[in-house]
């Protein structure tokens, strides 16, 4: 196959790179050192993470000089994510920290105090000028979505870049429009990932392999689509994996946690098999799912931790799905099997290079918030929170919270956090706590989901994936009271978790709170209702959802 080489110089998942550059038909050669540039034809930069960090580690590498001296010689490059903010002359998020000067702009973060930060999910990248509508850089569609995650962005000025040669196209995130990709000469560089894109990413990085810059669109392409621009709303497939009796791992689910049989011919305490992990993340993402989420609910502890076997169904599953991958379950500091002393970070590190994009963290972060509280809301720097978001940014770490609802007569009666419920419990009592519970739900603490999530963000998550035990199985739709109440008390995106019956519940939590994202599990899971069903019924509504695209 042609090659093309990738400079990975800054943690993060490569390896769904790699696997789109090879969908492509094209093979990689690593850059190792500064001197492989002088044979690099086609280089591709990405990057993930804190953009001081990035540029100084290309800085301290030696690399700053020979990928700028690639890009004068009209050598092919692009730049993704970090790797196209670092064309910029800087960012806010480092003021001291230059960048390449490429594009005489720099980087801000988003603004807007009406959207959470970061910008997680699926956006546009719309050609800003044209002479004909139907043509496209490297492209691009206006009909198509593409997977944003960033804090700072270059915000758009119109004309400014057009003026020195720059084919810009561009995303909107609340009121404020931003450069999604840009494009002059041979450089080409996305602040969306390609490699998540799904069949739209995988043209864009084909278009720019292939020397394709100018690309005619289909006529049903030709739109103005900047009708259709903005964030859309993300939809995500969750799978429960555990090992069952025999040792095989399975998709599993539950009510209220409870996984095991409880009748019909597997009754007798049997666990719940509803599939193979690998096979049915690859059909929710054909299905149209925006991402796809592993919740690993045993931990393997017979297993060396490198030979974990949930490696193993990411580095499959990342061949074939195009979208992010969260891995949650055992993230935590550990001990392997001989004796070897692990940190969370270095569990990371190996789902990461497995192929997922972010981790989910769950009872370590409630017992990370408690120590936090404890020292008067001090940061460590010690915490699994802390030391992986350090490493590879907020946006790649989520805590998964699962509170349940705790009733009292008035607020007096606790010093937790309450909301005044419309659904009050048997006793009339009108309202209620959320207590954070720990180990799958079967161990409560005395900290409430306001503590926590308030708490988690000051560490660096980026995420919250909110669940909600008296929901979990009940097929009655989500707890849309506590998801405001989250919503309310922090800036970070919010994915609304458990109780999704039908695709009525999503357009509920949708027009009713602000949440970012919504999960389903079991509906899915069952054959109930497909990711599509619940989209085509979403766009049905006037909501903006992503539409899966074949193969292209």
């Amino acid at each position: 196959m042609p090659t093309v080489h990738l400079l990975d110089y800054v943690a993060g998942n490569v390896r769904s790179l790699v696997n789109a550059i090879n969908e492509v038909g094209y093979d990689v050669e690593w850059v190792r050192s500064p001197e492989d540039l002088k044979d690099a034809q086609k280089l591709i930069l990405p990057g993930v993470g804190h953009f001081g960090h990035c540029i100084s580690q290309l800085s301290d590498g030696g690399y700053l000089g020979p990928i700028k001296k690639h890009i004068e010689s009209g050598k092919p490059f692009m730049g993704i994510c970090v790797g196209m903010q670092a064309l910029f002359d800087g960012s806010e998020e480092d003021p001291n920290v230059p960048g390449l000067g490429i594009i005489p702009m720099r980087m801000q973060k988003f603004n807007n105090q009406t959207k959470s930060v970061p910008h997680i999910g699926w956006n546009s990248a719309i050609k800003t000028t044209s002479d004909s509508r139907s043509q496209s850089f490297y492209g691009l569609s206006p009909n198509s979505k593409y997977y944003y995650v960033h804090s700072y962005a270059a915000l758009y000025t119109p004309g400014e870049l057009e003026k020195d040669g720059w084919s810009v196209a561009t995303a909107s995130y609340g009121d404020e429009e931003f450069v999604g990709a840009i494009a002059r000469g041979n450089i080409f560089a996305t602040q969306f990932h390609p490699e998540k894109s799904g069949q739209a990413g995988l043209r864009a990085l084909r278009a720019f392999l292939n020397g394709d810059q100018v690309q005619s669109l289909p006529t049903e392409a030709s739109i103005d689509g900047r009708k259709a621009s903005g964030l859309t709303r993300r939809i995500i497939a969750c799978l429960d994996v555990r090992a069952n009796d025999t040792g095989d791992l399975v998709v599993t689910k539950g009510d209220q946690y409870d996984v095991r049989e409880k009748s019909g011919v597997d009754a007798g305490g049997q666990v719940r098999n509803l599939g193979k992990p690998v096979d049915m993340a690859k059909r929710y993402y054909e299905q149209g799912a925006d991402e796809v989420t592993f919740l690993n609910i045993t931990s393997f502890r017979n297993c060396p931790v490198a030979d974990t076997p949930m490696l193993e169904i990411l580095r499959r599953t990342s061949e074939t799905v195009f979208v992010p991958l969260t891995i949650g379950g055992g993230i935590k500091d550990t001990i392997d099997t001989d004796g070897t002393q692990i940190s969370a970070l270095d569990v990371a590190k190996m789902y990461f290079k497995s192929g997922a994009d972010k981790v989910s963290i769950g009872s370590d972060s409630v017992f990370a918030a408690e120590e936090y509280y404890a020292a008067g809301e001090k940061l460590t720097g010690k915490t699994a929170i802390e030391t992986i978001s350090k490493a590879y940014g907020n946006q790649a770490v989520v805590v998964s919270v699962d509170p349940k609802r705790v009733y009292v007569n008035s607020p007096e009666d606790t010093n937790h956090h309450t909301i005044k419920t419309e659904f009050p419990n048997d006793a009339g009592q009108q309202f209620c706590w959320y207590q954070c519970t720990v180990k799958g739900g079967r161990e409560t603490r005395d900290i409430d989901v306001w503590q926590l999530a308030k708490a988690v963000e000051a560490m660096g998550a980026g995420e919250i994936l909110l669940n909600c035990i008296d929901k979990d199985g009940s097929n009655s739709g989500f707890d849309l009271e506590l998801i405001n109440d989250v919503k309310a008390a922090i800036k970070i995106p919010v994915i609304a978790s458990s109780g999704a019956g039908v695709p009525e519940h999503f357009a509920e939590v949708f027009n009713r709170t602000t949440t970012d994202a919504a999960l389903g599990a079991g509906m899915f899971h069952r054959g109930e209702y497909t990711v599509s069903q619940v989209k085509d019924y979403l766009g049905a509504k006037g909501f903006l959802v992503r539409q899966f695209e074949s193969n292209i």
